[in-house]
């Protein structure tokens, strides 16, 4: 997902690690995001925001992202793994099954 600035991107991992819905999240700073809203093009600065979590924990994640972004329409979207290491995929799963 995207964030208007590093603070609200601050404040999404903190809310999202704090209450398990995701075992890790990082924050890289200051893209350019170009993309139609409203039938306009748009140009913003924008904050990437990559997410780790699992599929049982998504709906639960949008809910509570939905519920603190500043966007009308946050860009909140899965996707698959398809291959990771067992170790991380096992922490992963213990931290946001609790």
């Amino acid at each position: 997902m995207t964030a208007a600035s590093a603070d609200e991107a601050a404040r999404i991992a903190d809310v999202l690690v704090n209450s398990r819905l995701a075992a890790c999240v990082q924050v890289l700073p200051d893209m350019q995001s170009i993309y139609l809203w409203k039938s306009e093009v748009q140009r913003e600065r924008e904050v990437l925001i990559i997410v780790k979590t699992t599929s049982a924990k998504f709906d639960d994640l949008q809910s509570q992202v939905r519920a603190m972004h500043s966007y009308e329409t946050p860009e909140i979207i899965a996707l698959p793994i398809v291959a990771g290491s067992e170790d991380y995929l096992k922490w992963l799963e213990s931290i946001v099954a609790r």
